[in-house]
């Protein structure tokens, strides 16, 4: 079960403009968060249909994922 930490300080005196305003950031990277984790699963869900194009495209990813070492100064 995931739970609601408030992350702001315990006594703080804020205006209600404030205070809406920092609920509406927590809310905003909340929804962020679950379209990026809904975004993430759709791509993971089209590339299942197609196993061989990971497997095509494995070693050319994994290529460009390494650190490519430096030429050697003259």
């Amino acid at each position: 079960m995931s739970g609601y930490v408030d992350q702001s300080p315990p006594c703080a005196k804020l205006d209600a403009k404030a205070r809406r305003k920092a609920l509406d950031q927590r809310r905003m990277a909340y929804r962020r968060a679950i379209e990026s984790y809904a975004e993430q699963r759709r791509l993971q869900a089209l590339l299942a249909d197609y196993p061989e194009l990971i497997a095509a495209s494995y070693p050319a990813s994994r290529q460009a994922l390494e650190p490519r070492s430096a030429r050697p100064g003259r």
